[in-house]
């Protein structure tokens, strides 16, 4: 007889058992235990074993579901081993099976559910059919923390919002490439109260919780900083300085277009070639003069001088 390879041997030695344990004693529950789920799924063993749900369900598990380590995730193994054909006998966290989106996402919920998750039934991310495992992945340790589907939380962020890594990339933007924030410092990807996910109540709150010296109160407000800090920023990157909409004067006359001197700051700009631009504009224009735009608590800071 043919001498048969390891691999072979291993891969008959593997069959063997799955159908040993098949036609064997099982649980009324169904539950047919990690050794057996091992015997078949060795590699995905080998990768998990070093990920924090493996540690928690082997060493510490806090309650009888974790005790049933792979088939707490992945439900009741008995059908799956009665015949591995069938898409439907087990919980499989990906998109080429049959189990929908929400079953898989009630299966996380299981233990990650209140805290910063308290708000993910009816968020962006939940109506968008969104499943966890498509910014997790709990079988092997990819990133630092969080078993995260990429190496960081930016990346995996990066993988469907593409439009804000390219504002990343402009020439002032916020430091989320030089790693001094991350997505999440903002955002809650998993849900919340207000929109896009912000983790405070409005643009406002959360810029202040850096930019606390921008939140008055103030003796003269400026209406457009009361209102919202988008009203002239842009809150990932921007071509122009200081996260900007618009260039300066430009941004000013948006508002400031018929009162006083104002409207006259571009108009030599605008003459025939040769022509010398308002020495008001150049600079930080505006702002060379009106130097307190985000508020003022002088006395004689009506108009934001000073």
């Amino acid at each position: 007889m043919t001498e048969l390879s390891g691999g072979v041997l291993r891969l008959l030695a593997r069959f063997a058992l799955c159908c040993a344990v098949s036609t064997g004693s099982m649980a009324q529950d169904g539950y047919v235990g990690e050794a057996r789920c091992v015997a078949c799924h060795a590699l995905e063993q080998e990768h998990w074993a070093h990920t924090v749900h493996a540690k928690i369900f082997r060493s510490n598990p806090k309650n009888a579901l974790a005790e049933k380590g792979c088939e707490a995730c992945h439900g009741p193994g008995a059908r799956h081993l009665e015949d591995a054909t069938d898409k439907t006998a087990i919980i499989a966290f990906t998109r080429r099976r049959d189990v929908p989106v929400e079953a898989q996402n009630a299966q996380c919920l299981q233990c990650h559910q209140g805290g910063e998750r308290i708000f993910w039934h009816g968020s962006m991310h939940d109506r968008s059919r969104l499943s966890c495992s498509d910014c997790h992945n709990p079988m092997a340790e990819i990133s630092a923390s969080g078993l995260l589907a990429r190496s960081s939380v930016n990346d995996t962020c990066f993988g469907c919002h593409q439009q804000q890594r390219m504002e990343f990339r402009k020439r002032s933007h916020m430091p989320l490439l030089e790693g001094k924030i991350s997505c999440t410092d903002c955002h809650n990807p998993h849900g919340s109260a207000a929109r896009p996910l912000l983790k405070a109540d409005s643009v406002n709150q959360l810029c202040y919780t850096c930019h606390s010296e921008k939140r008055g109160p103030f003796i003269w407000e400026h209406a457009p900083v009361r209102k919202n800090c988008l009203e002239c920023h842009l809150p990932h990157g921007s071509s122009q300085e200081s996260l900007l909409v618009v260039a300066r004067p430009f941004l000013c006359q948006q508002c400031h277009a018929n009162v006083s001197h104002p409207a006259t700051l571009i108009t030599r700009s605008n003459l025939p070639r040769g022509a010398v631009p308002d020495e008001r504009a150049f600079n930080r224009s505006c702002s060379n003069c009106h130097a307190q735009i985000h508020g003022s608590n002088h006395p004689s800071g009506a108009r934001f001088h000073r």
